[in-house]
């Protein structure tokens, strides 16, 4: 009987015996259990004995990232263009128990609108260390700031320590909390015949036009780092980013391609493709064409380093097992080692499922940021 191959589900048993069984004098019957008919076999067996063309194989580390860097950003669709005044217009301002927040919407590109957070702490001075907080699939941006989407003035309380702004903010930190698209407010609203999956129309439609949902998303970010450096009370060497899910997935990309941010924390997205997006189902925002054949996760963050960065995963998420993960994080490890840089990356794992783990992640990235005065 033929090997599944990796990560294969059980052989199909939908063909009945009456099919199988060739009526023909002299004809072999066919075993129902020794065929392959689910896609994930094919896959799976490809994914196995694939190995990426562009895995970091320990030569001469910058060259190495230089190379890679150019082959993700066309593999995201993710090409240089001028950029658009932000026009940046202010939604309201309120005090808060742990500083100032601030809703304001700016202009990334020509028909795209940002909506966004700025929190500034009451117990630190300009220029403030930002932290970039970008929330997965959810109901948006509010869940930083623990309030209602429709009507902020109405505390939210957020699950699994996603108010990522609050937890900024009690320590110290400045947060700019972004909604990405096809997320919260920036949910398709237009379209008369939509995916029941929120992020599947836009993710399509971008690789019509040769783009990624990712590469777009990261486009946010750029953008609003620009946004903090027309503050100019924003300390532009010490800008960080962060998020959980599909956030964490952005934080992963954006910290592989933007060279303006210092520091990273990416949580439960980090994880071998073979193990995660290749083998359960994910929203099709996570895929971006071909990038198993020249990379897997960790030589994408490893285009970070030697910059500080803490990955966080769950024991128990299911949708980023473990196993993969500690895989993956050896492979960033490896690469960390030859930027110099072996301490700067760090795993917490935190015991339970898919979400964020402040306490145990926050005072690793604290002594990093320390470390960067």
């Amino acid at each position: 009987m033929k090997s599944p191959g990796y990560g294969a589900a059980p052989r199909e048993r939908g063909l009945t015996t009456c099919l199988c069984r060739l009526m023909n004098e002299g004809t072999q019957l066919l075993d129902p259990f020794d065929i392959d008919l689910s896609p994930s076999i094919y896959h799976s067996q490809i994914m196995a004995e694939l190995r990426p063309r562009l895995a970091y194989d320990g030569s001469d580390l910058v060259a190495w990232q230089r190379r890679l860097r150019r082959k993700l950003r066309d593999l995201l669709g993710y090409a240089a263009q001028p950029k658009t005044p932000l026009n940046v217009r202010q939604v309201w301002r309120r005090e808060h128990r742990l500083g100032v927040i601030e809703k304001i919407v700016f202009t990334s590109e020509p028909f795209v609108d940002v909506p966004a957070y700025v929190c500034l702490p009451k117990n630190a001075q300009p220029p403030y260390t930002f932290m970039i907080c970008l929330q997965g699939h959810s109901t948006g941006m509010h869940v930083s700031i623990g309030v209602q989407r429709e009507d902020e003035t109405q505390l939210f309380d957020s699950p699994g320590d996603r108010d990522f702004a609050l937890g900024c903010l009690a320590r110290g930190i400045a947060a700019l909390c972004i909604e990405q698209r096809s997320f919260g407010e920036r949910r398709e609203q237009v379209q008369k015949r939509v995916s029941a999956h929120g992020c599947h129309d836009a993710a399509m439609q971008a690789l019509l036009l040769g783009k990624t949902l990712i590469g777009e998303r990261i486009y946010d970010v750029e953008r609003g780092i620009d946004y903090l450096a027309a503050r100019r009370d924003a300390d532009m060497r010490r800008i960080g980013v962060m998020g959980n899910s599909g956030g964490g997935t952005i934080t992963i990309y954006a910290a592989a391609l933007l060279s303006r941010l210092a520091f990273a924390m990416p949580s439960c997205a980090f994880c071998t493709f073979r193990d995660s997006i290749g083998a359960i189902y994910h929203c099709a925002d996570n895929y971006v064409p071909g990038i198993l054949k020249v990379a897997d996760m960790g030589d994408v963050l490893g285009l970070f380093a030697p910059r500080p960065v803490v990955v966080v995963a769950g024991r128990d998420d299911d949708i980023f097992p473990i196993g993969g993960v500690q895989e993956v994080f050896a492979q960033l490890q490896r690469i960390y080692a030859a930027a110099g840089a072996a301490d700067a990356c760090r795993l917490v794992i935190g015991e339970g499922g898919h979400r964020f783990y402040a306490a145990d992640a926050w005072p690793v990235m604290l002594d990093f940021m320390g470390a960067l005065n």
